[in-house]
């Protein structure tokens, strides 16, 4: 059956649009209304359908239906209530979300039978759902893509999709042009209650479209490339770099091989965000866990090739916080400090529960699960969390998106107060040899920043989506995102300044402000979180869970050895 396609989506979100662009690809075939038309014969009016209704007599019908050499491809408003239903029927299943702005596609839906709130409610329940049942299927077996892409930049929106899925699509279109998104409707009335309502539905699909580039059923490629100078300051330096790429999955060493030759070494998380470091220690926030290493360097002698490494880190300990977003993560007094982005506040951790909120802003006025201020980074000065960066002052769940390109800020935790403000998407936030230093994100710049006038001047601007902020010696190591002109990324003065933006690290000489050394990602890494410095480490290791030496590999506390001693 060569893995039939499901465009799901609620109404008039363009899902049969794109499945008859797609429909006239290579290899495929359309079967309109036969797969939901042999599910109503079985099912009659049911129209939320799971795994447990898949029964025997009725897959195999269906899975008829999809025979054949071709792929099926289908679309059906109905198949977002039953995408476990067609996990469990066909496993090898590929699907594919359209995600419209529900305002506007109520707006089309209103033809003035039913209110506009109970549309509303209906797109809520719809889409919670799908989501939900998408994020349980494993990541190669669905994407995300806009209505507002494939309108508005067709050809690249469909090869996108057309790529994830495998298809020869020649790039042909319907005679007549896509449709373009009607004028925005006037947000007034009933159609202002639409928006309130659906908010916080709409800003996750938003995020998962943002944060959630499509997969390929195949791996895509890892590649690097840098500039020559780049191993030469790490291996002057005695560093090695730690990167986290939440969007591809991956934490990366960036290590220097010789004087002119980087290697760039990962390991596989579930999307990777804050890393610290600290006396041995290296924690990593994940989508809903915490993951605690230890460098053990008696293990690195054991490591392949002899003599190579000078660091092993291994696993001690994973703490389960669930989704909570974790932002940046660092050490402080002993303690693992985490932004807690979903809740808006500091928290910390304990043996008993998820979190242990220890801080937030004022204006946030109680611990809810709605990303209120868009609370994102910290900065740690004299073993104590000083500032944090966010990037609005609201206090309604994802109020921060309206005035992301200008309502950034950071504020003194110890007194609550505002110390800047007017920023672009602030991140990173950082002391380091008596000067305080902040990405605008929003703007690709590294800045300085006076904290008693609030002044903030730009050093550089650079290609990309700055985030991420370590320093060694002279220099600043900058993160880069490529970012998607989405909800979350369009309108800010980066992607009006720059088209193609880069994916790398960025070495900035802090003594002239220019550009020293870089290194860009190509392929499946597109998006970068933190940057970090490991100190006195020319070429670590990590080790995975199940890796042999874990097994092997045994730390006991130096002191109690005497008392086993014969």
């Amino acid at each position: 059956m060569n893995a039939p396609i499901f465009f799901v989506a609620p109404p008039r979100s363009g899902s049969l649009l794109l499945a008859g662009v797609l429909g006239k690809a290579a290899g495929v075939r359309m079967a309109p209304g036969a797969i939901a038309s042999a599910i109503a014969a079985a099912a009659g009016n049911r129209q939320r359908l799971t795994a447990e209704d898949a029964t025997p007599q009725l897959s195999a019908a269906l899975r008829e239906i999809a025979g054949g050499n071709e792929r099926l491809i289908d679309a059906s408003p109905l198949h977002a209530l039953r995408v476990p239903f067609l996990h469990a029927v066909f496993p090898e299943a590929v699907f594919v979300y359209i995600y419209r702005e529900p305002r506007r596609a109520i707006f089309d839906l209103d033809t003035g039978e039913t209110e506009p709130e109970r549309l509303a409610e209906q797109w809520n329940a719809m889409t919670s759902l799908l989501l939900d049942d998408l994020q349980k299927l494993p990541p190669d077996r669905w994407m995300i893509a806009a209505y507002r892409e494939v309108t508005e930049q067709p050809q690249i929106a469909i090869a996108r999709i057309a790529e994830f899925l495998h298809l020869r699509w020649d790039g042909s279109l319907p005679p007549a042009p896509a449709p373009q998104e009607p004028p925005e409707p006037a947000v007034t009335g009933k159609l202002a209650n639409v928006d309130r309502m659906t908010r916080a539905v709409a800003d996750r699909a938003r995020d998962l479209f943002a944060m959630t580039p499509p997969r390929a059923v195949e791996p895509a490629p890892f590649r690097s490339v840098s500039t020559q100078t780049f191993p030469a300051i790490l291996k002057s330096l005695g560093i090695t770099l730690v990167v986290s790429t939440y969007q591809s999955g991956r934490l990366i060493f960036i290590r220097a091989e010789t004087q002119s030759q980087l290697n760039t070494h990962f390991r596989m998380f579930k999307s990777p965000m804050g890393v610290a470091i600290g006396n041995g220690r290296m924690a990593i926030g994940t989508e809903r866990e915490v993951w605690d290493y230890r460098n053990m360097p008696a293990v690195s002698e054991r490591l392949e090739p002899p003599g190579k490494h000078d660091a092993c880190f291994i696993p001690r300990k994973v703490h389960v916080t669930g989704d909570i977003r974790i932002h940046e993560i660092g050490y402080a007094a002993g303690e693992l400090w985490i932004v807690n982005t979903k809740f808006s506040a500091l928290c910390s951790i304990d043996a008993d529960s998820s979190f242990v909120p220890r801080w937030r802003p004022m204006f946030i006025t109680q611990l809810a699960a709605e990303d209120r201020c868009h609370l994102n980074g910290m900065a740690i000065i004299d073993d104590r969390v000083r500032f944090v960066t966010a990037l609005g002052a609201t206090n309604e769940a994802g109020g921060w998106r309206e005035k992301k390109a200008t309502g950034g800020l950071m504020l003194d935790v110890d007194s609550g107060e505002l110390v800047l403000r007017g920023l672009s998407m602030p991140h990173s936030p950082r002391l380091y040899d008596g000067r305080f230093y902040i990405l605008e994100s929003g703007k690709g710049t590294l800045a300085t920043a006076d904290l008693k006038t609030g002044r903030v001047e730009t050093i550089i601007e650079l290609p990309g989506f700055t985030r991420g902020l370590a320093f060694a010696g002279p220099f600043a190591f900058i993160g880069l995102s490529q970012v998607r002109e989405s909800n979350i990324f369009g309108g800010i003065p980066l992607t009006e300044r720059v088209a193609e933006r880069e994916c790398g690290v960025y070495a900035i000489d802090l003594r002239n402000g220019r550009i020293a050394a870089f290194l860009r990602f190509e392929g499946d890494v597109r998006e970068i979180f933190d940057v970090q410095v490991l100190h006195n480490v020319h070429y670590p290791e990590l080790l995975e869970l199940d890796a042999p030496l874990v097994a092997s590999s045994y730390s006991v506390p130096d002191e109690l050895l005497p008392q086993f001693a014969h």
